[in-house]
């Protein structure tokens, strides 16, 4: 029996070409579950769900009004839900000093308020023993240069799922964050394509590599199936990078220098 079947689930941050949140809905949909797809964009969101036999529906999840009609939506779609699955994120990368008030408000709004009013949407109408998921990061829990204001509100959202885990446990409802490490992504698209700095990043993991979006999404699957009894963690989908550090700042651009060098002098 596939793991996901009969499940039916909601994913937002699910309408950039490639990213997380449709990787994951394609993972769900070859498990089985009924999938509606959510984000800003209408075109790519329509294509995935054609793709993958779903629905889809257009929502900001800094908009409170666009989240209820979200929930709504997912209803009448799917007649319920049982997952729901917060893919959202912006990777600012900005010097603490540098960070103003209205990128402050910008990743709070996209990062901690959103998903909380996300969640809230879909816990009023998601069925007894359902499953949230939180896509958080490795960076929630150790440090990585110019990135205060997405570290924080990672980590804050991290402590709001336990506190679902914690009320939403009586009917069965699981919450669990999962964190990923570097990964080549669309996010992280220009960083990805350049080796050396992919390998200062892969020399700190103890698995050898970094991670991919199907780790994450594989993750994600395991922890809104039936076989899953786990709730109110983050589950480190990171290559155990979490056990050592990130690279610095000047050690990706030494790697890059290095790796430009060498390729002059060859």
């Amino acid at each position: 029996m596939k793991r996901l079947e009969g499940k039916r689930a909601v994913i937002i941050g699910a309408a950039g070409e490639g990213n997380l949140g449709q990787v994951t809905a394609r993972q769900f949909a070859r498990e089985g579950a009924q999938v509606l797809v959510a984000g800003r964009h209408e075109a790519p969101l329509a294509a995935l769900a054609q793709e993958i036999g779903g629905a889809h529906a257009v929502c900001d999840i800094t908009d409170e009004g666009q989240l209820a009609g979200l929930a709504t939506a997912a209803v009448e779609a799917l007649g319920g839900v049982d997952i729901a699955v917060n893919a959202t994120g912006w990777g600012l990368l900005t010097p603490f000093l540098d960070t103003t008030r209205e990128e402050l408000d910008r990743m709070a709004s996209l990062q901690f308020v959103g998903p909380f009013q996300f969640f809230q949407s879909m816990l009023r109408v998601m069925a007894d023993g359902g499953s949230i998921v939180q896509v958080s990061s490795a960076t929630a829990k150790i440090m990585m240069e110019d990135h205060a204001a997405y570290m924080g509100t990672k980590a804050g959202i991290d402590h709001v799922i336990r506190c679902i885990a914690n009320e939403f446990g009586a009917r069965g409802i699981r919450a669990n964050s999962v964190a990923p490490g570097f990964t080549a992504s669309p996010m992280t698209e220009r960083a990805a394509r350049n080796p050396a700095v992919v390998g200062a990043f892969a020399k700190e993991y103890p698995l050898g590599r970094v991670g991919t979006l199907d780790d994450t999404a594989e993750a994600i699957t395991w922890l809104c199936s039936d076989a899953c009894f786990v709730t109110g963690e983050v589950l480190q989908v990171n290559g155990g990078v979490t056990l050592r550090r990130n690279p610095t700042n000047a050690e990706i651009v030494a790697a890059a220098r290095a790796a430009r060098e060498a390729r002059d002098a060859g």
